[in-house]
C-alpha cells in the first residue's frame, strides 16, 4: 500500500469521523405518577382538568410514566390503552418507572424506554476494585444580561440562574439551582430542576405563568395573589411551594 493511499484513507476516516459527536446532556422531563390502579374516567376527567388549567406545562414537554401505585398498569394490554388515551391528548410520553414486570420486547412494540434515574436506579453491585468515588459536577453558575423573550429557554445545568432584566410570557428559566430574575417574570421559572429541594426563586415582580422547585409547581390561577406584582421570595417548605413578599 503506498503512502499516499494510506494518507488518504486516514483522512477520510477522520472526515467521516467528525460528522457526528456523542455528548451527555441532562434533560428536564415530566413525571406523571398514577396513584390508581386503573385508568377509568374519573382519572382521565381529572386529567383533562390539569390540562385545562395548566396547558403551557405540559405543552412540547418529554414524559415519563412513574407505575409504583399502580400495579395493575404494568401489563402490556392495560398500559397500551392509558398510552393512546394520553397520547391522543398529545402528551409525549417516551419511557416508564417503576415497572419491573413489562419486558424488554412490550416496551419496544409500545415505543417506551424503561427509565431508572434518581432514586429508582439500582444501586451498582459491589466488585473487586473498589470504584473510583464519583466527583460532582462544579458548579456553574449562569447570568443572562438581557430580557428573555416569549419562545426562549434558558437553563444553567449545574448551578444557579440570574436574569438582569425581565422575563416574558412563554418563556422559560430552568436551573438545578435557585434563579434570580432582577426585573417581571411573566413567563416560567424551574428551579432545583435535578430535584433540589433547597432551591430558591427570587423575583422583583411576580407574575409568572408557572413557578416550580424539585418538580413541584404552582400556576398563574393558584398563585398567592398577595405575592402578584410584588418582589417576591418562593421557597419549598414541608413539601409545599411557600411565597414571601420582600417588599
Amino acid at each position: 500500500m503506498s503512502k499516499g493511499y494510506a494518507r488518504n484513507r486516514q483522512d477520510s476516516v477522520t472526515a467521516a469521523s467528525a460528522a457526528f459527536q456523542v455528548r451527555g446532556r441532562f434533560l428536564t422531563a415530566l413525571v406523571l405518577r398514577i396513584d390508581t390502579d386503573s385508568a377509568g374516567d374519573a382519572f382521565y376527567a381529572q386529567l383533562d382538568e390539569q390540562l385545562r388549567t395548566t396547558p403551557q406545562f405540559f405543552s412540547g414537554a418529554p414524559m415519563v410514566l412513574d407505575l409504583a401505585h399502580a400495579p395493575g398498569l404494568c401489563d402490556a394490554d392495560p398500559l397500551a390503552a392509558l398510552l393512546a388515551h394520553l397520547r391522543n391528548r398529545d402528551l409525549r410520553v417516551f419511557g416508564v418507572q417503576n415497572a419491573d414486570r413489562l419486558d424488554g420486547a412490550v416496551l419496544e412494540r409500545l415505543g417506551l424506554i424503561a427509565v431508572t434515574t434518581g432514586r429508582d436506579a439500582p444501586l451498582p453491585r459491589p466488585t473487586a476494585a473498589a470504584p473510583a468515588a464519583e466527583v460532582p459536577p462544579p458548579l456553574r453558575n449562569k447570568v443572562v444580561h438581557a430580557p428573555v423573550r416569549s419562545g426562549q429557554r434558558v437553563m444553567a445545568e449545574h448551578g444557579d440562574l440570574t436574569v438582569i432584566g425581565s422575563v416574558a410570557s412563554g418563556a422559560e428559566l430552568v436551573a438545578a439551582g435557585n434563579i434570580h430574575v432582577y426585573g417581571t417574570l411573566r413567563g416560567r421559572a424551574m428551579a432545583g430542576c435535578h430535584g433540589d429541594e433547597s432551591a430558591h426563586i427570587f423575583c422583583q415582580n411576580l407574575s409568572a405563568e408557572l413557578v416550580a422547585i424539585a418538580g413541584l409547581y404552582q400556576t398563574s390561577e393558584t398563585l398567592d395573589a398577595a405575592a402578584l406584582n410584588r418582589c417576591t421570595h418562593i421557597y419549598l417548605k414541608d413539601e409545599k411551594l411557600c411565597m414571601e413578599v420582600i417588599a
